[in-house]
């Protein structure tokens, strides 16, 4: 029984250590997972992408809900947005 728990809790570890590494590496969304939506207003802010759209092949990570909403009211312009902002100020 001690031998389950053990090797059930060192992979649940490792699961989590791996998601870690991958969301401080970028990895998982457009703009360094900074908020789309922040982006077309002008500021970067940075999230942890459990707030997300994908559009096309790329996913877009947001700050909260209605940050999401109000992205997806105008998503290609608002990519563009994103875009032009994000580049601009590397």
């Amino acid at each position: 029984m001690k031998k389950v728990i053990l090797a059930t809790t060192l992979a649940g570890a490792m699961m989590i250590a791996s998601g870690s590494v991958a969301l401080a590496a970028g990895d998982l969304g457009e703009f360094g997972n900074n908020c789309a939506y922040g982006l077309t207003e002008g500021t970067k802010k940075f999230t942890d992408c459990s707030v997300q759209e994908m559009i096309g092949d790329k996913r877009y990570c947001f700050s909260k809900q209605s940050a999401k909403e109000a992205f997806m009211e105008d998503p290609e312009g608002n990519v563009a947005k994103a875009e032009a902002f994000y580049n601009d100020n590397q």
